[in-house]
Parts: C-alpha cells; sequence; structure tokens
C-alpha cells in the first residue's frame, strides 16, 4: 500500500487578530499562547503532506450527519489517542469523516474513487507566520502579501443535514487508507454558488465555489 497521503483541508474557523501597537507592551502568558494558535491551521484531506511542520496527524471527524445537537465543527483527530473507559449513555458521539462526492455531486478534478472513504488530516504549523485566512471564491493566488498554502473546493454539509462549517478541501484530496465500507458520520459535500442575494456576475450560479488558504 503506498503511504498516506491526503486531501487538503484548512479550517474554515480561522480566528482574525487585529494589530496591536506592541513597542510598549510585554506578552503575557495567554497572549503569547493565542500567538502560537495562530501559526496553525488544519490541512484536511491530505496527512502526510504538510506544506510546512505538521503538528499533528490523524483522521477528520466530527457529529453524524443526521444528529440535531451536539458539536458542528470539523475535528482533527490524532493516530494516537489515549482512550478512556467505555461508558454507554446518550450524549454526543465522535464519528469519522467521509467524502460524499458520487458522480452527481462531484468537483471537477477529483476522483469518483474517493466516494465514502474516509478522510485522513494534518494541524499544520508555520513557525515564520501568525496569520491564517481560508478564502472562499479564489483559488490560483492569496491577495497581495499572502502566501499560498494549498488551493480546493470549499466543502461542508449536505443543506439538509446538521449545521458545519465551511473547510478548504484540497483540490488532490486522497482517501485515509483502502476501507471500501460507507460507514458515514460527518459527511463533506461540495458547495455551490447560489446566485440571487449572491450577486452573478462575479459569481456564477451552480458553479463549484473554489478556495485557498493563505499565510501571512
Amino acid at each position: 500500500m503506498p503511504p498516506f497521503s491526503f486531501a487538503t483541508v484548512i479550517v474554515a474557523f480561522v480566528v482574525s487578530v487585529y494589530g496591536h501597537n506592541c513597542r510598549e507592551y510585554s506578552l503575557t502568558p495567554s497572549d503569547q499562547s493565542l500567538i502560537d494558535m495562530m501559526k496553525h491551521y488544519l490541512h484536511t484531506s491530505r496527512k502526510a503532506d504538510c506544506p510546512v511542520t505538521p503538528s499533528k496527524q490523524g483522521q477528520a471527524g466530527g457529529n453524524y450527519f443526521t444528529n440535531k445537537g451536539g458539536g458542528s465543527n470539523y475535528l482533527c483527530l490524532p493516530s494516537d489517542p489515549e482512550n478512556s473507559e467505555a461508558y454507554s449513555y446518550g450524549n454526543d458521539v465522535l464519528y469519522g469523516a467521509e467524502y460524499e462526492i458520487h458522480s452527481s455531486t462531484k468537483p471537477s478534478g477529483l476522483p469518483a474513487s474517493l466516494a465514502n472513504k474516509e478522510v485522513p488530516c494534518a494541524v499544520c504549523r508555520r513557525k515564520q507566520k501568525v496569520s491564517v485566512l481560508m478564502i472562499a471564491g479564489r483559488r490560483k493566488s492569496c491577495y497581495k502579501g499572502w502566501k499560498s498554502e494549498y488551493n480546493g473546493f470549499l466543502m461542508s454539509e449536505n443543506i439538509g443535514h446538521n449545521i458545519k462549517d465551511y473547510i478548504c478541501m484540497d483540490g488532490e484530496a486522497e482517501q485515509l487508507d483502502n476501507r471500501n465500507s460507507d460507514e458515514n458520520g460527518a459527511l463533506f459535500y461540495p458547495v455551490r454558488a447560489k446566485c440571487g442575494s449572491l450577486r452573478c456576475p462575479p459569481y456564477k450560479d451552480n458553479t463549484e465555489v473554489l478556495c485557498t488558504v493563505c499565510t501571512k
């Protein structure tokens, strides 16, 4: 089996920090912790291909797609978890995440073989940069002063499922392993633009929304 390689996704819930005049300001431990956190971003669907230093690698997961309660974000779960005791009660349950990109919903450029496959992930760290920005609607380039870490397709849950974040799925997405069973869980569907309140032009109706993850 070839070495793990994964589609790339970066978290859509990027934290933004506004400028401070730090010339006369000493950083507290909490300030430094925030700055360190801002150097990290989620690289979903490509586990082994962090373009920068990987801080954590594993499998994407989240809440089951039909659940009405529980978490609404996708997670990058480590491949070496520290497990607690087993219990049985009615609280939220964590599932793995799968691609839902069948022939009728597959973005151009992604292989149909990804359908129902589990999604790998990595949390990547840029040591020299502190800002991360996911831009929906662009793919070929970031804005001036920003560097593109990867690009691809905007994805989230199905319109009829529970709410999830928007994420940027790497345009060269790959599967976690060779298992073929359709086990569901948290799901990734491509997002398409809809004209009306979204102005067209510049957008175009029913087209796949592209994305890029940028650092600065």
